[in-house]
């Protein structure tokens, strides 16, 4: 029987459950040094730590449970990550490197139920829910390797993109924002991190009223509802009217930029008529529209990239209805750069 993993556990729970244990919290305080910021995967060698308590926690808990299957690297240094899980199953994460920092794109469930008509991560179903340790280990693992690059890199952003949908998987998702924005972990700020999410209205309400204080992004891709509906399935449940009016409610409690992101693709939602209408849909909201060049998968074979003159005339209708805007520089496009596109192939090999 596989043990449940210590990355699970935020500070306060693990501090409650060595405490039920007759340990003092000054212990769980070391121990989560030992995990976050000295990075030790073997009980062993965490010092300062009383023998008995690690003897329980080892009994109880492993610190490592996620096994890299395939790694890929990139010309622009891109990384992607295919983590087999305890059960078998593959996930994706991405290391990315920016000016600003290097980002870390974590998966959230096995396979995804959303179904984007685009989209290779949603080519298998969702089989299950990440567990809030399989997250944050996803991190760990990807911070272990810039540990034993040696330059003293550090992961400094998250972006909660990868496979699945995050608001599909609540709860695990807002314990893995809490690891990972810990003071004395990993340290990672709330301006740090974006959640992405298909637009489920009732959990962006949710996330508005919460604590957790890091941004969000909206996957869009259309300005109306018949051609949202025909790209995205979800908009039939959640139809732009609920989702722009739970918009409103998180613009209004945070008074936080909302990213809305926006995949260009060819001849189906890029024409200047379809800018028109995005801006028309947006009007004066506290938004920046994110741009995104599409990355082809081969089960999607009715979509093609945009042009570049369609995108930059997209970008430019946007920019003179006075809308921010940008467009999403590309990584990693010489290694399977959809998400979800490694674990599609590795799944599809015969074995």
């Amino acid at each position: 029987m596989n043990k449940q993993s210590i990355y699970g556990l935020t500070k306060d729970q693990l501090a409650a459950w060595l405490l039920d244990r007759g340990h003092k919290r000054g212990r769980a305080e070391r121990v989560w040094d030992g995990l976050y910021r000295k990075r030790v995967t073997d009980y062993e060698k965490m010092e300062g730590v009383h023998p008995e308590c690690l003897s329980l926690l080892e009994g109880k808990f492993a610190i490592e449970t996620l096994e890299e299957h395939i790694r890929q690297e990139s010309v622009d240094g891109t990384i992607k990550f295919l983590f087999r899980l305890q059960d078998g199953n593959l996930i994706e994460t991405v290391l990315m490197r920016h000016k600003f920092g290097l980002s870390v794109c974590v998966t959230t469930q096995v396979g995804c139920n959303i179904g984007c008509s685009f989209c290779a991560s949603g080519l298998m179903k969702k089989s299950r829910d990440l567990t809030s340790a399989e997250i944050v280990e996803q991190v760990m693992k990807v911070q272990l390797h810039l540990d034993r690059m040696g330059n003293g890199e550090r992961v400094t952003h998250i972006v909660v993109m990868g496979i699945g949908e995050p608001f599909d998987n609540y709860d695990n998702m807002a314990d893995f924002l809490r690891v990972i924005q810990d003071p004395k972990g990993l340290a990672i700020g709330p301006r740090h991190i974006t959640v992405s999410t298909s637009g489920l209205a009732d959990k962006i309400i949710e996330f508005a009223d919460s604590d957790l204080q890091v941004n969000l992004a909206v996957s869009l891709h259309a300005p109306n509802n018949e051609l949202r509906t025909r790209i995205m399935k979800i908009n039939k449940a959640i139809p732009l009217e609920k989702l722009m009016a739970a918009i409103d409610y998180y613009l209004e409690q945070t008074n936080r930029r909302l990213t809305m992101e926006y995949i260009l693709l060819k001849g189906v939602n890029d024409g200047a008529e379809h800018a028109q209408e995005l801006a028309d849909l947006l009007g004066d909201r506290f938004v920046n529209v994110n741009l995104i060049p599409y990355n082809p998968v081969d089960e999607h074979s009715q979509y093609q990239r945009s042009e570049q003159d369609s995108v930059l005339a997209f970008y430019d209708v946007l920019k003179k209805r006075g809308l921010s805007v940008s467009v999403r520089l590309e990584h990693g496009a010489d290694i399977d750069a959809a998400c979800g596109q490694l674990r599609s192939k590795q799944l599809k090999r015969p074995s």
